[in-house]
């Protein structure tokens, strides 16, 4: 993999991003296009709440509290509420650092911290180099004020997202577009240490500059690939939005129609789970989906014509960019070495 040029080497001046331009009226105009890249976040929900608490939850965060951020060199304009300290939710305009992600009232106070930050990527390991595109593994309990900091970014573009203190049980996928001032966060996933459920992704954003670029598409095949190198099978935390499962959908159909496609001879459902490291539910939901497996005689059986193939695989669109999996270097979280390096 390339190495990072030393910090020694860098002009870190030119790192202090320039005036954003301001928003346009198509970047007003697309900041809720709906569609498989756009900002989504699972299984978040409210379940917990009373119905006194869930109505002064909606009463609070119905109208959201800041109207634009600056990352880097992007202005952009929010779409929800995020709970940030008291002393920021009168402010209307809020200035992020990039690369650790704190956040100022004030672009000169944040163009300060800028030149004292050493920093030049997330506070991770990089897993992933291809090209310009990095992936890097941040620990929520090794890098807390980073990934609260990211929790509380996330949430001005994502729903119901709730997560933005209890960092310690998560992972964070970071990804960025890398160039000679450092790397710079396109969007992110998130997921459990050790989910039970066999949970590979719990929370998913690309930010709005990057949005329709297939990263989003990415993310979720990273997920994937993670899984294929644990050896298990994953699968989204439940319950998907309706946006989400149309995401997934589309994945899930591209990638089990092109196995079908490709695969002479008939093939199981198990099969097709250790293949695609997908969980069988999600395999059975949607070829039901696209009514192409049938239940007879106490199994399920996949009927499949080439040209019905076809035609849904048109339906469902690119593949996005696409991950190599001959790029990744992971090692799988392993909880007993995280305790013990905890203790020591």
């Amino acid at each position: 993999m390339d190495e990072w040029v030393p910090l020694a080497n860098l002009q870190l001046d030119t790192a202090i991003p320039p005036e954003p331009p301001e928003l346009g009226d198509k970047t007003r105009q697309q900041k809720r296009k709906v569609d498989d890249e756009h900002s989504e976040e699972e299984g978040e929900g409210h379940e917990d709440f009373d119905p006194a608490q869930l109505r002064e939850h909606e009463e609070f965060t119905k109208v959201k509290n800041i109207a634009d951020i600056e990352l880097g060199k992007y202005e952009m304009e929010t779409w929800y509420f995020s709970p940030f300290p008291p002393e920021y939710r009168e402010c209307k305009k809020m200035y992020f650092s990039e690369h650790d992600l704190c956040f100022f009232k004030h672009r000169e106070h944040m163009l300060a911290h800028v030149k004292k930050c050493t920093m030049l990527h997330p506070p991770g390991t990089e897993i992933y180099r291809n090209g310009k595109i990095s992936m890097f593994e941040v620990d929520g309990r090794k890098a807390k004020g980073y990934c609260q900091n990211l929790c509380y970014l996330a949430k001005l573009f994502l729903d119901h997202k709730t997560l933005y203190w209890d960092v310690d049980l998560f992972l964070f996928y970071i990804m960025c577009e890398c160039d000679e001032r450092g790397a710079h966060i396109t969007g992110y996933f998130s997921k459990e240490k050790s989910s039970e459920e066999g949970f590979n992704l719990a929370c998913i954003l690309t930010l709005p500059p990057y949005q329709r670029r297939g990263y989003g598409k990415f993310l979720i095949s990273f997920s994937y690939e993670l899984s294929k190198i644990e050896g298990k099978v994953g699968t989204p935390e439940r319950p998907l939005s309706d946006l989400g499962l149309v995401s997934y959908r589309g994945y899930w159909t591209r990638v089990l129609l092109t196995l079908l496609r490709e695969r002479e001879g008939s093939v199981s459902i198990k099969e097709l789970s250790d293949l695609t490291a997908f969980k069988t539910d999600d395999i059975i939901s949607t070829l039901q989906h696209l009514s192409l497996i049938q239940y007879q005689k106490g199994q399920h059986v996949i009927c499949a014509a080439p040209h019905v193939i076809d035609a849904h695989l048109r339906k469902a669109g690119g593949a996005g960019l696409e991950v190599d999996p001959t790029k990744i270097i992971f090692t799988p979280y392993n909880a007993e070495r995280d305790y013990n390096g905890a203790r020591v």
